[in-house]
């Protein structure tokens, strides 16, 4: 995370006249998260990397549509009025714990024995409803950077970590979805047609979704309706398109067939069948690895994302399946090779994220866990082959990956700037938050590290 910091003080040094780099807010951890920006234009685009913890394509991707902007030929008149606002990482202290995978080798045996992402209520991107809505440092800095800029483009920087790219707007950008077509087709990145996070939303275009407006909903649906618990649409007041792009690390090209699939319900059976075994299968694993974690460091951060796959992975499975769901609640998904591929993706990720977690745990805690590590490598083994030989999963070089995902926010951005602007409201009384003070960091600066 520090490399991320240094290098866009690096670029603030190099153009002190297009760039700053400023202090936008604290970590739970004293992590300083870092606002870069370049142009001085009267309109603001906001962009937030890593969001989810082991997503870490968008701080790459931030930086280099930052050299793009700072190196490349003069704007037009229209872009010339935009100011580029960089959040470097939204969740600086769930990227460390990553990083034992980013160095590689780039396996799925070694993503996952190294894989983090915090429990659902820790993610900062999300705004539960209710009192404590803004709990978080992290969610607080990222709400309040919307009030300040009141940006008409914001974009959240995803990465999937096996299956295809996609995108989700919060409005609709008539144009998108073939400029995301060509990019994908260029680069060799697979669309994700029936991606798991959007399977009830609506499309706009092949591989691009609207977000539905926020709306109640319990835990299990809001995996798949994250808009209810999110901070995508706080800005929608000001007339914000919010955009999440997503970019894939290992590819599938199965998520890109839209051809009928046969037998989809013995599929859906069986996925749903696997799911509840595995969930079962971990879940006597953690009772057997539960009492024995005393004094292992961030044992309490690593097992809530456990307690959240197990607690919700039973609903999943009873939704997908077609002799328990219930049609009249909601339809199962199309039952096309995309939508049946991301399903099965889906299901064996949460199983796969499970076990990465309890080996991390088990690792940790040393000869009082030994005998488990054995049988949670098998596990991972095992899935991580299913993924490689029945799905054909293949790992995405990275920069390919930041060359699609900076391509398409560009052209997300470019359409948000036709829209006609929208008048905006005044203030709330909590909105309008006055800048942090912080100082801005140019030419000549020295930029203060923190290492957690």
């Amino acid at each position: 995370m520090d490399d991320l910091a240094l290098h866009a003080a690096a670029l603030a040094a190099r153009h002190p006249g297009s760039a700053r780099l400023r202090h936008a807010g604290t970590s739970r951890a004293g992590t300083p998260l870092w606002l870069l920006s370049v142009g001085h234009g009267s309109r603001h685009a906001l962009v937030v990397a890593g969001p989810h913890a082991n997503e870490p394509v968008g701080g790459a991707t931030a930086l280099r549509l930052a050299e793009r902007l700072l190196a490349g030929p003069p704007p037009s008149e229209e872009e010339a009025d935009i100011t580029w606002n960089f959040l470097l990482c939204l969740d600086p202290d769930g990227a460390r714990r990553n990083e034992g995978w980013l160095s590689g080798p780039y396996t799925l045996g070694h993503y996952f024995r190294h894989f983090f992402r915090p429990g659902f209520t820790e993610q900062p991107e999300w705004l539960p409803d209710g009192a404590d809505r803004a709990a978080l440092p992290e969610t607080r800095t990222l709400l309040a950077l919307q009030d300040e800029l009141r940006p008409f483009f914001h974009c959240s920087l995803h990465g999937v970590d096996v299956g295809g790219g996609f995108v989700e707007l919060t409005r609709d950008l008539p144009g998108l979805a073939q400029r995301v077509a060509h990019t994908a087709a260029r680069l060799g990145v697979p669309r994700e047609l029936g991606p798991y996070d959007t399977l009830y939303w609506p499309s706009l275009g092949p591989a691009v979704y609207r977000i539905p407006p926020p709306r109640r909903g319990d835990l299990a649906a809001a995996i798949t309706e994250a808009a209810v618990e999110s901070t995508w649409y706080h800005p929608h007041r000001y007339g914000t398109v919010t955009a999440v792009v997503e970019a894939p690390m290992w590819g599938v090209p199965a998520v890109g067939d839209g051809s009928p699939a046969a037998d989809p319900e013995t599929f859906l059976r069986t996925v749903a069948r696997t799911l509840r075994h595995d969930t079962r299968l971990l879940d006597g694993l953690l009772a057997r690895l539960r009492p024995r974690l005393a004094g292992v460091l961030d044992a309490e951060r690593l097992l809530a994302p456990v307690d959240d796959y197990l607690l919700v992975s039973p609903g999943l499975a009873d939704s997908w399946d077609p002799d328990v769901h219930d049609p009249a609640a909601r339809p199962l998904p199309a039952c096309d090779t995309a939508h049946l591929t991301a399903l099965g993706i889906s299901g064996r990720r949460v199983a796969l994220r499970t076990a990465g977690l309890l080996h991390r745990l088990a690792t940790a805690a040393g000869p009082a866990t030994a005998e488990l590590v054995p049988r949670l490598d098998a596990l991972i083994d095992g899935w991580c082959t299913d993924y490689r030989e029945h799905y054909g999963a293949r790992w995405i070089p990275v920069a390919r990956q930041v060359e699609y995902q900076s391509r398409v926010v560009l052209a997300a951005c470019r359409l948000a700037a036709r829209r006609p602007p929208r008048p905006t409201p005044p203030p709330r009384p909590e909105e309008g938050r006055p800048r942090s003070g912080e100082p801005e960091w140019g030419a000549g600066t020295a930029v203060p590290m923190h290492r957690e």
